[in-house]
């Protein structure tokens, strides 16, 4: 009896660390979203199409603009799941003209 009392707890206490682990929604790969609830092996295909045919998301906005399905209940808890959007891009360069600098000093 207490073996499977302390099977089941520990069981509980992996699936909670599941949820808990970040999920970066710009790298990670169809078992990855998967662990998130709410989303299955059909829209982690589309998340997974939208990425490589537009590029990373760049926030949440833009996840749930680009993502059929994901209204703003569903965006609250895939984010309270764990699932984040990267890092910022970096600024972009600043564009230069004939090898000097587009801005005017």
């Amino acid at each position: 009896m207490l073996k499977k009392l302390l099977a089941t707890a520990l069981m509980s206490l992996s699936m909670l660390s599941v949820s808990w682990a970040a999920v970066d929604v710009n790298t990670a790969d169809h078992a990855a979203l998967e662990t998130l609830s709410g989303i299955g092996p059909k829209r982690s295909k589309s998340i997974i199409e939208e990425r490589t045919k537009n590029g990373p998301y760049k926030d949440a906005a833009d996840f749930k603009a680009r993502v059929s399905g994901i209204g703003d209940k569903t965006l609250v808890k895939l984010e309270n799941e764990g699932l984040t959007f990267g890092a910022p891009a970096a600024a972009p360069a600043t564009a230069k003209k004939d090898g000097k600098d587009a801005k005017k000093k």
